[in-house]
């Protein structure tokens, strides 16, 4: 009996790598300006906020209250990320 060879792919085409942009505060709290996130795709940005939380503690008091862009327009909780997307952290900003 031969292994199913699409059995593995699956496994490997759920787990997703996601490249994420980071600006302003959330840079200078991770002290670069791209991070690699580690998370089953698709995902919602709410799933997408929790991973972050988790595997980036430094950015956990963020993660809730940052802006989201997937694939260069802002996103809600419910979006989906899927696999390839360009994702961006655009954290709160103040001014006068």
């Amino acid at each position: 009996m031969s292994a199913d060879p699409s059995a593995g792919q699956a496994a490997v085409l759920a787990k997703g790598c996601v490249s994420v942009k980071l600006f302003a505060v959330a840079k200078q709290c991770v002290g670069r300006s791209e991070i690699a996130l580690d998370l089953p795709l698709p995902a919602s940005v709410a799933d997408f906020r929790e991973a972050l939380a988790a595997q980036y503690p430094e950015l956990a008091h963020l993660a809730s209250i940052m802006m989201i862009a997937v694939d260069t327009e802002y996103a809600t909780d419910t979006s989906l990320i899927q696999p390839g997307a360009q994702v961006a952290l655009i954290p709160p900003v103040s001014g006068g």
